[in-house]
Order: C-alpha cells, then sequence, then structure tokens
C-alpha cells in the first residue's frame, strides 16, 4: 500500500528528526509556521542554527526529492527563517539551509545537503 504525500512528508521528517539527533543536533522546532509559510525543521548544533527543508520520495522516477526545493521554495524558507530569527532576537547567531532528500525505494537512503542555498531575501520586521 502507497503512503500520501502528507503521510509521506510526515514520515520523512520523522526519519530526519532521527538522523539529526543521532548527528548530535538539538531540534528546536518542527514545522515551525508563520504568516510567509513554513520550515519543516530547526534545528541547532553548537552554536549555529540549521534551517531544514526534508524532502521524500518514493523513488527517483520523477526527479530527485531535493530538485523540489526550487528558488521560490527557497525564497518562502528565507522569509519563514527572517521572521524566526528576528522575532526571537537570534539576528547575530550562525543560521544556513539545508536540505534532507529521503529516497524510500528498494532502501531507505538519506541525504544530508548542508548550505543547500542561501538567504534570499532580505526584510526588516
Amino acid at each position: 500500500m502507497s503512503l500520501s504525500n502528507i503521510e509521506l512528508g510526515k514520515l520523512g521528517e520523522e526519519l530526519a528528526v532521527d538522523f539529526l539527533r543521532k548527528k548530535r543536533c538539538k531540534i528546536i522546532k518542527q514545522n515551525y509556521s508563520c504568516l510567509f509559510g513554513e520550515i519543516d525543521i530547526i534545528a541547532k548544533f553548537k552554536r549555529s542554527l540549521f534551517f531544514i527543508e526534508v524532502k521524500t520520495r518514493h523513488s527517483s522516477k520523477f526527479g530527485f526529492p531535493q530538485e523540489a526545493v526550487d528558488k521560490k521554495k527557497q525564497r518562502q524558507i528565507s522569509k519563514v527563517a527572517l521572521h524566526y530569527l528576528t522575532s526571537h532576537q537570534l539576528t547575530k547567531i550562525p543560521a544556513r539551509f539545508d536540505v534532507i532528500s529521503i529516497l524510500l525505494d528498494t532502501e531507505k537512503q538519506i541525504k544530508w545537503i548542508q548550505n543547500a542555498f542561501p538567504l534570499t531575501e532580505r526584510y526588516s520586521y
């Protein structure tokens, strides 16, 4: 039986959280949302924050999961991250944008793409 897109997304996020915890990252928030959109995971390691988009696919038939994080999605994630940093007075903390790509075809493959894209929006709140 195949998972719905929502179920697949939730499974991917659970796998990503487990993966990050094994890498000794602290999960700050899952599914952080504001008026600009949503970020799947905000994590911390040492003094840096990671804003992480998780993409999960059954197979690579229609492309690799990370390819779904296009320029439009990067702009939206940047807006949400800036809102989070500003509203939590964390603008001086080092932060980056990562993507966790998960393929569930013959065997589970998790790829952590660090510094996947730069901040693409600049706003003052």
